[in-house]
């Protein structure tokens, strides 16, 4: 897949953005429409940024709402205003896997298997490497990817200036994924195994699984990657799963050799579902 840069006009992700996007949409407009300045009462720009975003978290197809846009943030939407910290984990999950916003997964996973701690340059030289091969051929700008970096960081590291109330805004600071270490520099966060709702990392794994009926190392060490969680304690989560929830998952450690085997198909909405009425 070629990497995509840019598209969010330089603003991070506001917090009630996604919802004010799929009101408007499910109120029978679009987002190209001449009247969403006006009706949305944002910039023109803003309108462009509000629509990236929503295609990022994979809330928004084209035009039409996507079924998890609707289920979080619909008429009957589990959590309309982003209030329960699981809902961050599902869209942060989709931002990095949905490949609208190739920086983020390129960041999360491959960048961090080599850094834990980085400064703006080491990132930036990082993706400038990754589009070294013939089919990334004119994919990279030294701007382009500089200012998708400037706005990843403001979507992830809380502000230190507390004049800079707009950056308080920025949807994804509250799951604490990366911090301002000092001397202009960035550390990935450790996350604790039990940290993420046992129905978030099952509905991960199910979707991240596809048609597929086991899930390889190497594709848990990704998911580990993603969630900020140490691969070690990502494998004893998933053990623990496997115990838990026996007649839909197995976790196996055979020579070294370790997988996720899925024992039977289940919506994994019905994961999200269970998550919530539990609120």
């Amino acid at each position: 897949m070629r990497y995509s840069f840019s598209g969010h006009e330089t603003f991070h992700c506001r917090s009630l953005w996604l919802k004010k996007g799929i009101d408007y949409i499910q109120n029978g407009h679009s987002l190209q429409d001449d009247s969403a300045v006006v009706d949305l009462g944002v910039g023109k720009n803003m309108v462009a940024s509000i629509k990236f975003w929503m295609r990022a978290t994979a809330l928004l197809h084209e035009n039409t709402i996507t079924r998890l846009g609707d289920f979080l943030f619909g008429q009957e939407g589990k959590d309309k205003y982003c209030e329960d910290v699981a809902t961050l984990w599902i869209l942060h999950y989709h931002l990095v896997t949905s490949g609208i916003a190739s920086l983020y997964g390129l960041t999360f996973i491959d960048f961090q298997r080599e850094k834990r701690e980085f400064d703006r340059d080491s990132l930036q030289s990082f993706v400038k490497r990754m589009c070294n091969t013939p089919e990334q051929k004119n994919v990279y700008n030294e701007n382009t990817v500089r200012k998708d970096i400037g706005v990843l960081l403001q979507n992830y590291v809380a502000p230190t200036d507390l004049k800079q109330l707009e950056r308080f805004s920025a949807l994804f600071i509250n799951l604490h994924l990366i911090s301002y270490s000092e001397d202009n520099k960035f550390r990935f966060s450790e996350i604790h195994k039990n940290a993420i709702p046992d129905e978030i990392i099952l509905y991960a794994l199910f979707d991240f699984k596809g048609d597929d009926l086991s899930l390889s190392f190497d594709r848990i060490q990704m998911l580990a990657l993603m969630f900020c969680m140490p691969v070690a304690s990502f494998l004893e989560r998933l053990s623990g799963l496997a115990e838990k929830y026996s007649d839909i998952i197995d976790y196996s450690d055979n020579s070294g050799i370790r997988n996720v085997l899925f024992k039977t198909h289940i919506d994994k909405f019905d994961f999200l579902t269970s998550y919530y009425e539990k609120l």
